[in-house]
């Protein structure tokens, strides 16, 4: 069993149906023969620090297990999670004020440290897996239930497994991560780790983290922007999920996206101008920040937009491979980036090809834009920020990643049926993951006020069929 201390006992959260058995703090152990870990600090960096001030980021991952094995899953999940800590120790530390400092920060690990790990069950109604695993509209205030939250006193990492009652064959595994430890490509990097120990050794374990934030290249003057720009952000976080929000999921299949791709091309050729590149991505992006704009729109304006002036689109880009010196894959730490789409808005809320193509074309500049790590980069995201701020309406932001494969997080019984970025109800982002039946399909999680969720669903259907009866008239 995993070293594990007992913590004091949380009160229960989301009414009588559910509750807290039991929060232990799970430490990292030694592989036999290894040393055991000692104090350390990891410097944060300029990357790390943008995030001090943003929400934890909050996934839950529902699984189907049979009933008989609840209590052996649960041993392995700590035993497992204690064995990954070992190499993933950052994660088990604390974030902290570097000694001295004043305005820098570090993760702190000491022995003794470790990660939260709750027991929890619901009986409730509508939480068993079938149920909470729907595309549909649920209740965020329901599913938030699922994932902890972070201990005070700076952790950085922390888990709650849900036993689904009566029939005990769900688990609801809730993961909160802070991002100024790891962004999503480490943070899955871990979730896939620490997946593929508790299989067993029949699965290969991924390779382990690089911990040596020196690769990245010092900016004092931008660790300071940084820190000082998350005041610029607070207007559009909400740090309390509002009680009505509803979450659900719109999937885009392979045959959309390429119909969002041939219209793109077509206009293009109408115009005699060079096509975007329209990978699915974009398209997906497309599609829903249309949609997302129209669904905003009052009344009076869905026929005819008002032009507003311009909104935006904001998405991260991974700069692993573009930083001088190159940074490893499997670096733990932040690497990410923005790009920053802009357009008029009432050229984003057309709803014909024209339309399509206009959005399109934005995203795709901004990833050119984004994608290119020139010394210029962060001096250009200042001033995408500047114009940002002096808008009326939150940009569109996004969390995770395609490339995640967060469907393939098996710890040994079975791949996920359903799994939901919960925080996306506080940061007012869109959440996309790979599509769970394949086909090349991509998942957007989107949490909106119920009035709000109505109309992007109407929104986003009529696109579909739209696209829909395109792609059939072309074949």
């Amino acid at each position: 069993m995993a070293p594990a201390t007992q913590m004091a006992a949380r009160p229960p959260r989301g009414g009588s149906s559910f509750r807290v058995l039991r929060t232990a703090r799970v430490a990292p152990s030694s592989p036999d023969g290894v040393p055991s870990l000692r104090e350390r600090a990891v410097p944060l960096t300029f990357l790390d620090a943008i995030w001090l001030q943003s929400p934890p980021v909050d996934r839950v991952f529902l699984y189907r297990v049979g009933a008989d094995d609840v209590d052996a899953v649960l041993s392995r999940l700590a035993d497992s999670l204690s064995r990954v800590l070992h190499v993933f120790y950052p994660l088990a530390g604390r974030l902290r004020l570097t000694p001295g400092k004043t305005n820098r920060y570090e993760l702190f690990y000491q022995p003794g440290d470790g990660v939260a790990f709750t027991v929890a069950e619901h009986d409730g109604v509508g939480v068993r897996v079938d149920e909470l695993a729907a595309d549909d509209p649920r209740e965020v205030a329901k599913i938030a239930q699922l994932v902890p939250e972070l201990p005070d006193g700076g952790a950085v990492l922390a888990v709650q497994v849900t036993v689904l009652l009566p029939a005990r064959r769900g688990l609801a595994l809730g993961v909160t991560v802070h991002h100024a430890a790891c962004d999503g490509s480490s943070s899955t990097h871990f979730l896939h780790t620490w997946a593929a120990a508790c299989a067993g050794t029949a699965v290969m374990l991924p390779k382990p983290p690089i911990v040596d934030h020196t690769f990245i290249r010092e900016r004092e003057d931008l660790y300071d922007v940084m820190v000082n720009r998350t005041k610029e952000f607070e207007k559009f976080i909400s740090p309390h999920v509002a009680d009505n929000k509803l979450l659900a999921t719109f999937t885009l299949s392979g045959e959309i996206l390429q119909s969002i791709k041939d219209r793109v091309a077509g206009v293009a050729a109408r115009r005699g101008a060079p096509p975007p590149r329209c990978t699915s991505i974009v398209a997906t992006f497309a599609i829903i920040w249309q949609c997302h704009i129209r669904a905003a729109l009052s009344d009076v304006e869905v026929d005819k937009p008002r032009n507003h002036g311009r909104v935006h689109f904001v998405f991260p880009t991974d700069h692993r491979a573009r930083m001088e010196p190159r940074v490893p894959d499997k670096y733990l730490g932040n690497c990410v980036g923005p790009c920053f789409a802009s357009a008029p808005k009432k050229e984003i809320a057309a709803t014909d090809a024209d339309g399509l193509f206009t959005t399109c074309s934005a995203i795709a500049a901004a990833i050119d834009e984004g994608t290119r790590y020139d010394p210029d980069y962060w001096e250009r995201c200042s001033e995408h920020v500047k114009e940002m701020s002096t808008s009326d309406g939150a940009p569109l932001s996004v969390a995770g990643s395609p490339r995640f494969r967060v469907y393939d997080v098996d710890f040994g019984f079975g791949r996920p049926a359903k799994v939901d970025v919960v925080s996306v109800a506080k940061t007012g982002a869109i959440s996309v993951a790979e599509g769970r039946a394949g086909s090349g399909g991509i998942e957007v999680g989107i949490a909106l006020s119920p009035e709000m969720m109505e109309r992007f669903r109407r929104c986003f259907a009529d696109a579909v069929a739209w696209l829909s009866s395109l792609s059939s008239s072309n074949k």
